[in-house]
């Protein structure tokens, strides 16, 4: 009977090979998630702290990590801080099914898409806290970190508009000039409802019907934008 129950055991064996395991740790993964912690820290000392005290001792003990390794992994914290502006920038990961879609096929690209960015933008920004101080610092300071995103943000825009002007060339319309001012007016009115609670015009846009209403005025324009290019 013994017997009988080993043979069975090899053969379930012999049918079901032990997977392998994956690798979990090594030197390469390590590193990433060291990595991973230190950008992840810069967050936590925004939130806590403000923008200002962004600095080694202070990304260091946030993370628990000897602040040596700024420098060893990033090259300084001016790069470690641009890998954290990276992932929370709206206009590179904020809403990628739209963006993507955007720029995989630029033909497809219409009002309805643009509208959606627009909202997405809207939404995103009365949400997101962090976002929220990111855009503050920029408007209060100037940094090699800021710049190069704001200038990655330029480029994404200018590959959009390799599509739009074409088809604005012969229009009263001025599609850069009505974009600035639509994402340009999303940050103000986000930044200025969560940071006084205040109305603007007499618009509350943390309640849902002033939301909506800035929603469906953005909506209008860009239809009216776009009436004569479609």
């Amino acid at each position: 009977m013994n017997k009988q129950i080993i043979l069975m055991k090899k053969k379930v064996t012999e049918d079901h090979p032990k997977k392998e395991r994956k690798v979990t740790s090594g030197p390469i993964r390590d590193k990433e998630r060291t990595k991973a912690r230190m950008i992840a820290a810069v967050g936590k000392v925004i939130q806590k702290k403000g923008y200002h005290a962004l600095n080694g001792p202070n990304i260091a003990l946030e993370c628990g990590l000897n602040k040596a390794l700024i420098w060893n992994y990033f090259g300084g914290l001016d790069q470690l801080v641009e890998a954290y502006l990276t992932q929370k920038d709206f206009w590179q990961i904020g809403d990628k099914g739209i963006l993507e879609q955007m720029i995989s096929n630029p033909e497809d690209i219409d009002v309805d898409l643009v509208n959606e960015l627009l909202k997405s933008q809207l939404n995103t920004f009365l949400k997101d806290k962090t976002k929220q101080k990111i855009i503050h610092w920029g408007l209060g300071e100037k940094t090699k970190a800021l710049k190069n995103i704001a200038d990655r943000r330029e480029a994404l825009g200018e590959e959009l508009f390799k599509y739009f002007d074409p088809k604005f060339e012969n229009s009263e319309n001025d599609i850069r000039a009505t974009l600035a001012l639509l994402v340009s007016g999303i940050y103000y009115l986000s930044l200025q409802a969560k940071s006084t609670g205040s109305t603007f015009c007499g618009i509350d846009i943390n309640t849902e019907e002033g939301k909506t209403r800035i929603e469906k005025t953005i909506g209008r324009i860009l239809k009216q934008t776009f009436s004569d290019v479609e």
